[in-house]
């Protein structure tokens, strides 16, 4: 799964309508040129491609005093899509790449809560199977065993990993349960991206 799609839906999705500029600004304000790759070029890359797809509708703009400019809205598809992208993102396997769960994450007040709860659980289950599985080849408590070498680093990283990423995942759902953001569907709520 590609985190810039997911991005550029969610932004798009927010203002109900947007040309290329403000979803690269947007995406801007929220950092991702840093944590993913949100670059310029894949941003515009992204746009075309998704309206070559169907999930995007482009209409030309007037804008006074300058050239006219491409908007795009959410078409066909693309609700359903962004949807589907942003419930792969939080409920991702142990394996995902960290811009397409920090995607879904930026993203996740656009589910209800209690759904976004069940994915994060499930996001939580697959990190601690990891662990376990990594356990079982891998003792970190136990002395360097130099039959595997540095192979054992290697394990021991995946654990930490593993254990690091499962008690950040626990620490946000208890924040949630306790009534941290706002969601879909509650009083107040907000499409992701627009400050409150």
């Amino acid at each position: 799964m590609s985190a810039i799609r997911l991005l550029v839906l969610g932004a798009i999705r927010s203002r109900g309508r947007a040309h290329g500029y403000q979803v690269r600004s947007d995406l801007e304000s929220w950092g991702a040129h840093e944590w993913s790759t949100a670059k310029p070029g894949s941003i515009y890359h992204a746009l075309n491609r998704m309206e070559h797809e169907g999930l995007l509708a482009a209409e030309e703009a007037a804008v006074s005093g300058g050239p006219p400019r491409t908007e795009f809205t959410l078409a066909g598809d693309g609700e359903r899509e962004y949807l589907s992208l942003l419930r792969d993102a939080l409920a991702a396997e142990h394996d995902a790449r960290m811009d397409v769960v920090s995607a879904g994450l930026g993203c996740m007040t656009d589910l209800p809560r209690p759904e976004v709860l069940t994915l994060l659980r499930r996001r939580l289950e697959s990190l601690e199977g990891w662990r376990s599985s990594v356990l079982e080849h891998h003792d970190p408590e136990a002395p360097v065993d130099e039959e595997i070498g540095a192979v054992g680093e290697v394990l021991g990283f995946w654990v930490h990993s593993a254990e690091s990423a499962a008690g950040w995942t626990r620490s946000l759902i208890e924040r949630i349960e306790g009534g941290a953001h706002v969601f879909a569907g509650e009083e107040g709520w907000r499409p992701s991206g627009i400050p409150s």
